[in-house]
């Protein structure tokens, strides 16, 4: 379980970083440019070639896209209701919407269900996750940041998004069923590597604890949504209405009910979507995650 040690080893650097002044004040927006153009394409270019299309995809691949479909109709429904801003909007969709299946997620799985269970989790971050973040999450952080935004300039935002083009041509090498060379297999694999460290670092620099600060209502919300609403949602949906059953539903369900993903948080921290609001999804929601985990995992076990 040493990528959960990482996990607040990171976050502490990042905090402790920013109170030091050892780095300006603005770094972690050049740590998350170094995300977005350079670890993620990395990330799409070395594992998405690599999977198998087949119905197996079904069950997992659900997750990631009606989980932010869910996210949307239900933080969209309350804000038009409440009156929120585009922005407040735009951060919960996301870091709501969007479950951290990969670097969280597959440690625990692994240790949960064992390593077989791992192609399953795979299927849900890489078809799953990865690709609602450089697609529907680029798009609506667009709809939501500054300034209304045309549909050109939308279809521009996400067809130059740097991890999209990764992932258009990963999967023109899944349709023929090709690879890259191994040396440049071994460049992606380490540059991809760096995903979490640095994501994490930046969220340290921007994480703080206010007491007074008023997102905690909001953070309360966002967090109930994707942490229990949210697993409850695909539990209805595969167990009881569809009648899903073994692993291959259980990892799904339980991928389902991970901590918000730190990909979109820098996604919604780039396009000026309440940065402390998301930074505060990860820096709280990841711990709390270990506690509700918990309790999906029993309710899993009867199915």
């Amino acid at each position: 379980m040493d990528n959960i040690l990482l996990i607040f080893v990171c976050m502490l650097l990042g905090f402790l970083l920013k109170k030091s002044a050892v780095f300006p004040s603005l770094s972690y927006k050049t740590l998350n440019q170094f995300v977005i153009y350079i670890s993620l394409p990395a990330v799409a270019l070395y594992y998405i070639p690599k999977l198998e299309i087949s119905s197996k995809l079904l069950f997992p691949l659900g997750i990631a896209w009606l989980g932010f479909a869910l996210s949307y109709i239900f933080f969209t429904t309350l804000g038009k209701l409440f009156g929120w801003s585009k922005k407040l909007m735009g951060c919960l969709i996301i870091t709501a919407g969007l479950g951290n299946t990969s670097f969280v997620g597959f440690p625990v799985v692994e240790a949960v269900y064992g390593k077989q269970a791992l192609e399953t989790a795979v299927i849900v971050d890489q078809p799953g996750s990865f690709v609602v973040v450089s697609t529907l999450a680029v798009l609506v952080a667009t709809m939501c940041s500054r300034g209304t935004a045309s549909t050109n300039t939308i279809l521009k935002k996400i067809l130059f998004f740097p991890p999209f083009i990764a992932f258009a041509i990963s999967c023109a090498l899944v349709l023929l069923d090709a690879d890259f060379p191994q040396m440049l297999q071994s460049v992606f694999q380490r540059l991809g590597s760096t995903v979490t460290p640095i994501a994490l670092v930046s969220v340290g620099m921007q994480l703080e604890f206010d007491r007074k600060s008023k997102h905690y209502g909001f953070l309360s919300l966002g967090l109930l949504f994707k942490l229990i609403i949210t697993p409850a949602f695909f539990y209805l949906l595969y167990v009881v209405l569809l009648g899903g059953k073994g692993q291959e539903v259980q990892v799904s369900v339980f991928e389902a009910a991970m901590a918000p993903m730190i990909t979109g948080t820098i996604v919604a921290s780039t396009y000026g979507l309440k940065p402390k609001l998301s930074s505060m999804m990860i820096g709280f929601g990841i711990p709390i995650s270990f506690i509700t985990l918990l309790f999906w995992y029993y309710v899993l076990q009867h199915i």
